[in-house]
């Protein structure tokens, strides 16, 4: 073969291949391998249930696998930090949530992530209301029961949550606050190890996610107090809100949404947020939502954002005003 033809071959194969070359990263990345799904909180819990079944809607809606990836610890701050971290650009998804977004930056002096900064919303994904729950070795029956007994214990009495500054524990403060009961805090590696517990007995109560719980209470392993909301849930109707029985105003939600790396592009963002749409709005996720009595929380990436500095501010005055540290 002549040198001019050598060269001729050669600019015809770099013709075929420019559009190829100019094609992002991100792209190629998404056809190489799955998405990982990652949530700070252990497998089995409210947190876990939720990320898995949306997980399964939105592959069908984009055509690609998305794996769980469970790195639970440190209030959320291990899972968020790898996912603040991460270059690997539309592979890679947190839940982030109430203690994520809203309660960690008053809670920690420092954080090894910027809620704001390190992360591009994609959506809101549920709320779960909190449900006051009891092991087997609490006799109370309802909340009046419940607080005579609590204040007969000498020493208090000790309570379980998802992790420290979940919102299990902050709901927990409020209550103690708004009770003067004498409480002390047990934190755990998620709901799902601390609900172990409280049906095992021991630990007497948790202000725990419905996700976590309904299950035993329709068992009877634990017996359901009052609902942390302003209205009773459907599923367990016969169970009266806390406000119902003297807690006047007493609300408080665990809640999440689906966010990326600061950086992602806007159109991977876009489509990860129509999947999500698209996922809350099917059938499946809907009758699984309505089982764990969750209540889904569709809309945009911007209204993610709204929400969740609407949180802070909230969250983060109660944290003040409690003198609340996890360092």
């Amino acid at each position: 073969m002549t040198p001019s033809r050598i060269a001729r071959r050669l600019l015809a194969l770099s013709v075929v291949a420019a559009p190829f070359a100019l094609l992002p990263a991100i792209t190629l990345a998404q056809r190489d391998k799955p998405i990982e799904w990652v949530v700070g909180y252990a497998a089995g819990g409210g947190s876990d249930a939720v990320a898995r079944t949306v997980a399964e809607a939105m592959s069908k809606s984009l055509g690609r696998t998305i794996v769980v990836n469970n790195k639970p610890g440190a209030a959320t701050n291990i899972a968020a930090d790898y996912v603040a971290k991460s270059k690997d650009f539309g592979n890679v998804m947190l839940t982030a949530d109430f203690a994520t977004l809203a309660a960690n930056p008053t809670l920690f002096s420092k954080l090894p992530y910027d809620p704001v900064k390190d992360f591009a919303p994609i959506g809101l994904l549920a709320r779960f209301p909190l449900i006051l729950v009891v092991g087997p070795q609490v006799p109370a029956k309802d909340f009046k029961e419940f607080v005579a007994w609590a204040k007969s214990q000498p020493e208090g009495i000790s309570y379980a949550s998802a992790g420290a500054g979940s919102p299990h524990h902050l709901a927990t403060e409020l209550l103690r606050e708004r009770t003067g009961l004498k409480l002390q805090h047990v934190p755990y590696r998620g709901a799902a190890l601390a609900v172990q517990d409280l049906i095992g007995g021991q630990i007497p109560f948790g202000l725990m996610d419905s996700a976590s719980v309904q299950q035993h209470i329709g068992s009877g392993r634990l017996r359901a107090i009052g609902i942390a909301s302003p209205a009773r849930l459907k599923m367990l109707a016969e169970i009266p809100t806390l406000a119902e029985q003297g807690l006047a105003g007493f609300e408080a939600h665990a809640w999440q949404g689906l966010v990326v790396p600061a950086g992602t592009s806007p159109d991977v963002v876009a489509k990860l947020s129509k999947a999500l749409q698209e996922a809350l709005d099917s059938t499946p996720v809907k009758a699984r939502f309505q089982t764990l009595s969750l209540e889904a929380l569709p809309g945009t990436p911007q209204q993610m954002a709204s929400y969740a500095a609407a949180e802070r501010e909230r969250w983060g005055k109660l944290i003040k005003a409690n003198n609340i540290r996890l360092d």
